[in-house]
């Protein structure tokens, strides 16, 4: 079985992931490619893309959020993503139980007694009149109920876990600040989610596996788990398998893929690229030494913005008064500091609205 080696596995994840050279994609096909977004953080999204794709304007993104063919839900580790509306319509129900649990993996004390099923039925009870609520408003209209839980518990079950729900515009829109509004996917789709399938090959899980292939892989089997939080998912892997090609990395572990994905010559070029905080090229695998060295894992939950300098983590960046700030995490030579300086130009250009181009790079580390 062939090796790939850190580098092959490196450049294969940068090449999925639009990182090794922006893409001409829509902006719609480029978040269904992506299998979404991680977008707690509003405008992370806009960096993300900006990053991937080539002439990218942020209203268009804007546009597809308010034309509600792109949508803020809790979706893949119970983190909020920015996904296609067909995506979220299509995948919710797999993800159903995996919500659930993980609400109560935090929650569970404090959720102790409370019946899920009459809690959905007061939640669902509350949203019907079509009006949007923050999880706050949603949760003390039920907290009568259940006095002992706590409004919180009671809201992150109801708005993660047990109702199919969106964040609102203008929550999300590019250069602005707004609360978190939840309206039901059904009124702000007009469209209910598709139900769970019974079927054992599991072909929700077959389509999340291709799609994640597609946009990371080569893969584990706990990359796949990594990225999505599922853990049921090995039907669906044995359903595929005479489809997928298996490699081995350099640890002996198993590695699977789509036959016709790329896998770029480990020794092609990676240009620098400005990541935005919890970019899903780092966190949606188990083994994030692809792209980051172990002794900086730490960075990539912790919400640093990160730049890439050929494909691996070299610095972080942060903005004040229109100035990208980069503070390297390891020596750069000249040739790094102005791919750098070139890049970040280009990116506080970007984020000014065309009235700045100013970065200041700090002295390297080491």
């Amino acid at each position: 079985m062939t090796v790939l080696d850190a580098r092959a596995l490196n450049r294969a994840a940068l090449a999925r992931q639009l990182l090794l050279d922006r893409a001409d994609l829509p902006v719609l096909d480029a978040v269904a490619h992506l299998c979404g977004l991680q977008a707690q953080e509003p405008q992370e999204p806009f960096i993300g893309l900006w990053s991937r794709l080539r002439a990218f304007d942020p209203v268009v993104l804007s546009e597809l959020l308010t034309g509600r063919r792109v949508v803020r839900t809790h979706l893949m580790r119970r983190t909020v993503h920015l996904v296609t509306a067909d995506d979220l319509v299509a995948w919710r129900a797999r993800h159903d139980a995996m919500l659930r649990q993980r609400v109560l993996g935090t929650y569970r004390r404090e959720l102790e007694g409370v019946d899920l099923g009459e809690l959905a039925a007061a939640g669902r009870a509350v949203m019907a009149d079509g009006e949007p609520r923050s999880m706050g408003d949603l949760a003390r209209a039920v907290a009568g109920h259940w006095p002992a839980a706590g409004p919180r518990p009671l809201g992150e079950m109801l708005v993660a876990g047990l109702l199919p729900m969106v964040q609102l515009p203008p929550r999300g829109l590019w250069r602005t600040t707004a609360g978190v509004r939840y309206a039901p996917v059904s009124s702000w789709l007009g469209r209910e989610i598709d139900p769970p399938v019974p079927d054992d090959s599991d072909p929700v899980g077959q389509t999340l596996v291709r799609r994640y292939l597609a946009a990371f892989g080569p893969a584990a089997s706990a990359d796949l788990r990594a990225w999505c939080g599922l853990a049921g998912l090995p039907a669906a892997v044995s359903a595929l398998r005479e489809e997928l090609v298996a490699f081995r990395d350099e640890r002996g572990r198993e590695l699977l893929d789509l036959p016709d994905a790329p896998r770029p010559d480990p020794d092609t070029p990676a240009p620098v690229r400005f990541l935005p905080a919890f970019d899903n090229a780092i966190l949606g695998y188990h083994d994030r030494g692809r792209i980051i060295d172990d002794a900086h894992r730490g960075l990539s939950v912790e919400g640093a913005r990160v730049v890439l300098v050929d494909g691996r983590v070299a610095a972080t960046w942060s903005v004040e008064t229109d100035t990208v700030l980069v503070t390297p995490l390891r020596r750069f030579s000249r040739a790094d500091r102005e791919s750098v300086g070139e890049e970040g130009r280009a990116l506080a250009s970007f984020l000014s609205g065309g009235e700045s181009d100013r970065v200041r790079i700090a002295a390297s580390s080491g």
